[in-house]
């Protein structure tokens, strides 16, 4: 057997492994050109062993579902997502430092910090360039910090490289979080490998940890894991939640708040 049968062999074993694989990282582990792995993915795939997607390849029985744009789902479940957004902004209070993620929820709860006028003294952080925007009428009662980084022009968010070297080294009050997939098994889960990555590390540096997601989401499992439900403190959805999505969340440990939506 030559090297190249050898060489995709051991990319097809790599990527069924990890669900999903970068083409940056398995160059590098395979010490062979990027150019390279992306000839080797494209013969596998016409092998049917593996589905390339933007960045890498995943396992040919793995789909990824379609991320929509911020702009497509702040209309989707407009009033659930502002019910969410105020319950969650209720948990922030003046003095504090809050880690503020991307997303349509993200941003109603930023319209919801800046519409309280006893706010005052919070330090926020995000990596959404629309929240940071949304955030600056509150400017000097909030100090808004943007993390650097790449931007995605499907969220407006940033995100690797350089999103994450912030991060490495603040230490906040709260993260406020959000997700397309919550499961009582898989955890909390993103749809977009970059954001789930720069999500992860906002969990890991925050003191409590809220994740802030309409009920759409629960029982759904993405790509990226974030975090297992035992590193959050809470989460806030809509009652449109069924008590069957919820009980299991609730028997694992989880704190569980559901709002009703506003009237438009």
């Amino acid at each position: 057997m030559d090297a190249a049968p050898q060489r995709r062999e051991r990319l097809a074993l790599l990527v069924a492994d990890r669900g999903f694989a970068r083409v940056v990282d398995l160059a590098r582990e395979l010490r062979v050109s990027e150019v390279t792995v992306r000839t080797d993915l494209a013969a596998l795939e016409g092998e049917g062993r593996v589905t390339r997607v933007h960045g890498g390849a995943m396992p040919r029985g793995l789909v990824a579902e379609r991320e929509s744009s911020l702009e497509q789902s702040r209309t989707r479940l407009a009033r659930a997502k502002r019910a969410i957004a105020a319950e969650t902004a209720g948990r922030v209070r003046s003095g504090e430092s809050v880690l503020l993620d991307v997303g349509s929820t993200a941003l109603a709860v930023a319209h919801e910090l800046v519409a309280r006028p006893e706010l005052d003294e919070l330090v926020v952080v995000t990596n959404g360039l629309a929240i940071a925007l949304a955030l600056e009428p509150a400017i000097p009662r909030f100090t808004v910090v943007v993390t650097g980084g790449t931007v995605r022009s499907l969220q407006h968010s940033l995100v690797n490289p350089l999103a994450t070297t912030l991060l490495d080294d603040v230490r906040v009050d709260l993260a406020i979080i959000g997700a397309t997939g919550i499961d009582v098994t898989a955890g909390v889960t993103n749809v977009n490998l970059p954001e789930a990555e720069v999500k992860r590390r906002m969990v890991a540096c925050a003191a409590r940890r809220v994740l802030a997601a309409d009920a759409s989401k629960l029982g759904r499992v993405h790509l990226g894991r974030v975090c297992g439900l035992d590193e959050l403190d809470e989460l806030i959805t809509d009652d449109a939640a069924t008590d069957a999505a919820l009980e299991p969340l609730r028997a694992a440990g989880l704190r569980v708040t559901t709002v009703a939506p506003r009237r438009l």
